[in-house]
């Protein structure tokens, strides 16, 4: 039924949980995996505390480095499983759009991806990126909690 996974990473506990289950997913359907780190553009008014202290050059070095370091999870994780796995960043004023945008480049029959866990009103006020992709995507997304 699925034959290509988007699985999105945000490099927390969570996501390693959600790569896990999505890898195993992956290859009990016989599926490859693009992995993906959306890195959030730069910006002088901002409530991340790395955006506050780095200048933009720092930022997106540190941002690649961080890139690497949770898609290698990834990579490893696949390798392991025997999954095929292409693993790619992309950076955007929104994360979400950049997950949406990335799937539908690379032919995605469905996105993968953690859920912070927040419910009722915390949710409504955060707005998740898991939130965002739920309500803009054409393509499915599966969530794990």
């Amino acid at each position: 039924m699925f034959r290509h996974l988007l699985l999105a990473t945000d490099g927390s506990r969570r996501s390693e949980s959600a790569i896990r289950k999505a890898i195993q997913f992956a290859k009990s359907a016989g599926a490859k995996v693009t992995a993906l780190y959306a890195i959030p553009e730069f910006r002088v008014l901002t409530h991340r505390a790395d955006m506050l202290s780095d200048t933009k050059a720092e930022y997106e070095k540190s941002s690649a480095a961080d890139a690497a370091a949770y898609l290698a999870v990834i990579e490893q994780a696949a390798k392991d499983a025997g999954v095929p796995c292409d693993a790619v960043s992309a950076s955007g004023a929104h994360p979400y759009r950049s997950i949406i945008k990335v799937a539908e480049e690379k032919g995605c029959d469905l996105i993968m991806m953690a859920s912070r866990g927040n419910g009722g009103l915390k949710r409504l006020l955060s707005r998740s990126e898991t939130h965002k992709v739920l309500t803009n995507s054409q393509i499915p997304v599966l969530v794990y909690r």
